[in-house]
């Protein structure tokens, strides 16, 4: 057939050239030549296929032996081992800030970007790491800053049981584990789960979890905790989230005081999350001379999740405390930020999927959140305490625009009760992959 094909070529090349001249005749006598020797290239290619596949098949005139030959039965070859693999994730966003009584306080910033490896070295072991810049550009003179989010070693074991080593985010809340911006809804993270619970959490150690029945998930791990040392009485670091103003981050981690934690979720109806967690470890690492060794960090939180059809709602509480702060909070006398004993905050939010489109998909939402990072302080002699705070109430309404899968759109307005100079419109794009 091919030589059929290439025949018909040849011809046509004949009748479509025409004869204007001998050195026209010799161009093509060389063209004819030339096809001519491509042609026994491809019929000896031919041939020498053909006789490779006659030796490969079975002789007819042969047949086959009356006896199976002494060997043993073929056994079933064993299932092949997860090829190890690696994957690269990433998320990211860019947000418009317009304070609405202060125009001139209008900001853009470069929240963060992110990229993810996991690698799996088998069907049961992978290591997973993050790394995370902020705000554009890290350096000794720019406000940005280049972190490692999460660095873990995990083993999968018999009956679903996981275990994990490294530095990882904790299990508390519906944010801190799932923080990407196509995750939540508004243009900033919630304020409960920034400043009660501080984003993104994460510390180093040993972790276990699994699953039991009726859509049971548990977690427990023992790891490092806050270092009380690094308050700062002179800053307002730790009147914006006291647990932020002393988280360690995995960054030479003082460690004479260990952690523990524990969270259960439940997920045995359609739809519906229903969990909590609880934190606790001391914060003093028994450091010279400190007047807080026996400081201890206690946070703990309830969290729901309802999703029927194109409803979102969701809700949380969370509360912490810090113990035996009033030796310390007595040499911070005159400063105007003290160790609170006590500090808390609960939001609800409900959003509804109102358009959705083969690429888009609108959802509008509304949330009211109430917080306060200095519930209480440690009684101090009169006279040298510092008040407490009232608590910020912040309604947020807004909307999520997906214009493609992990691409997503936000826009929203933020009121707040008691500084009513924070209101702002703010405007946002995010991806994750």
């Amino acid at each position: 057939m091919k030589q059929r094909v290439i025949s018909a070529a040849l011809a046509a090349a004949f009748l479509s050239i025409p004869v204007a001249g001998l050195a026209q005749e010799t161009d093509l006598a060389k063209r004819v030549e030339q096809l001519a020797a491509e042609l026994e290239k491809v019929k000896a290619e031919l041939a020498a296929q053909r006789a490779q596949a006659a030796a490969a098949a079975p002789r007819a005139d042969v047949p086959a032996p009356s006896v199976a030959p002494a060997v043993a039965p073929a056994q079933p070859a064993p299932a092949a081992p997860l090829a190890a693999s690696t994957v690269f994730s990433g998320y990211g966003e860019v947000n418009y800030n317009h304070p609405v009584r202060n125009a001139g306080g209008a900001q853009t910033d470069l929240r963060r970007a992110v990229i993810g490896i996991q690698h799996r070295f088998d069907d049961k072991t992978k290591v997973v790491a993050e790394f995370e810049w902020e705000h554009a550009i890290a350096s000794a003179s720019d406000s940005g800053e280049s972190a490692i989010e999460q660095m873990y070693v995990e083993r999968e074991f018999n009956g679903g049981l996981r275990g994990r080593a490294g530095l990882f985010l904790m299990p508390v809340g519906l944010l801190n584990q799932n923080h990407e911006p196509t995750a939540y809804y508004g243009v900033e993270r919630n304020f409960v789960e920034t400043a009660i619970i501080p984003t993104t959490w994460r510390e180093a150690g040993v972790g276990l979890s699994g699953e039991f029945g009726d859509g049971f998930a548990w977690d427990a791990g023992l790891t490092t905790g806050f270092d009380l040392g690094k308050w700062d009485p002179a800053s307002g670091e730790g009147r914006e989230s006291p647990l932020g103003a002393i988280h360690q981050e995995g960054q030479l981690a003082k460690s004479r005081d260990l952690s523990l934690h524990g969270a259960l979720n439940w997920r045995g109806y359609p739809g519906l999350l229903v969990g909590g967690s609880v934190f606790s470890g001391k914060a003093g690492h028994k450091t010279t001379d400190f007047p807080a060794n026996d400081a201890r960090v206690t946070l703990a939180e309830l969290h729901t999740r309802y999703t029927p059809g194109a409803w979102d709602l969701s809700a949380l509480w969370a509360y912490g405390r810090i113990s035996n702060t009033d030796a310390l909070n007595t040499t911070f006398v005159g400063n105007p930020t003290p160790v609170p004993s006590s500090f808390a905050g609960w939001y609800l939010q409900a959003a509804y999927k109102l358009w959705q489109g083969a690429d888009y998909a609108l959802s509008p939402f509304a949330r009211f959140e109430s917080f306060n990072t200095a519930r209480s302080y440690a009684q101090l002699p009169a006279g040298l305490g510092v008040p407490t705070t009232p608590y910020e109430r912040v309604a947020t309404v807004g909307a999520n625009l997906t214009v493609a899968q992990g691409v997503v759109l936000k826009a929203d307005y933020q009121k707040f009760r008691q500084d009513k100079t924070l209101d702002r419109v703010n405007l946002g794009v995010g991806f994750s992959y």
